[in-house]
């Protein structure tokens, strides 16, 4: 979260407004933290690499990788990698090798289209294959004090059509490459993240690993598909219902109900 507004009221460590700088500062940190890290790591996986650990050879090349762009003042996540290197790679614990995610704290009147701060780490969140989020955490911390209805009335007063959060949610999922299906039933009706491209038995594992043993069939319907028909009844109804095999990949706001075998 980085300082995108102006306020005499608000003092900043470093006497001046520059959220590019606060990045670069926070970056700066986290490398040194993964430098060190990794250093303490090469004498012993040399060793153990002399030694013919293959396991051990193998990591200590990517340790050396990511080490070459640390020293350079680059993060971690640079570092060139195979396919199947990236288990390993992500064992490392790296906290540059993560997706990053920008959240510009802008002014309440800025909260919709941002500003010139929050143009500069957007600038900079493309050149680093990030994302950024400009929001008004000031508006932010109002709205969690008001009820649903509420809400609405106050976003639609200060010329918003959805509150900053969901925005940085939706970044959030985007960038972890994350979708959201849905199971409904007369009790009680949930939201389940799987990965995108998952398919249908993966998503009923999240539920319940019986569930993708014994798998069967899907019954999906889209989400608008849903809301359109007034739920499962309108949407059968309509033939919105679709009976999805094993080889469907989820799509995200997909409203599913899972036919297994026990």
């Amino acid at each position: 979260v980085v300082r995108c507004f102006e306020d005499g009221e608000v003092t900043h460590v470093e006497g001046r407004i520059d959220p590019i700088a606060d990045i670069e500062t926070v970056e700066t940190e986290l490398m040194l933290a993964d430098l060190d890290s990794l250093e303490r790591r090469v004498d012993t996986l040399g060793k153990k690499a002399k030694g013919g650990d293959k396991e051990a050879k193998e990591t200590l090349d990517l340790v050396n990788r990511a080490l070459a762009l640390l020293r350079d003042g680059k993060p971690a996540r640079l570092a060139e990698r195979k396919p199947e290197e990236e288990r390993t790679f992500h064992m490392l614990g790296l906290l540059t090798a993560l997706p990053v995610l920008y959240v510009c704290n802008v002014d309440e009147g800025s909260a919709e289209g941002g500003n010139d701060y929050s143009r500069r780490v957007e600038q900079k969140a493309v050149a680093d294959g990030a994302v950024a989020v400009a929001i008004s955490a000031k508006i932010e911390a109002e709205i969690a004090l008001l009820g649903r209805d509420d809400r609405a009335a106050y976003l639609e007063t200060l010329g918003l059509k959805e509150a900053g959060l969901d925005r940085l949610i939706r970044a959030g999922y985007a960038l972890l490459h994350l979708v959201t299906f849905f199971t409904a039933g007369p009790k009680e009706a949930r939201a389940w993240t799987v990965t995108r491209g998952s398919k249908a038995p993966q998503a009923a594992g999240v539920i319940h690993s019986d569930f993708e043993r014994g798998f069967i069939r899907a019954e999906t319907i889209a989400y608008d598909d849903y809301v359109a028909c007034g739920g499962e009844a309108g949407a059968r109804d309509a033939g919105k219902l679709r009976l999805e095999g094993k080889d469907y990949v989820v799509q995200d706001g997909d409203v599913m109900h899972f036919r297994f075998a026990t």
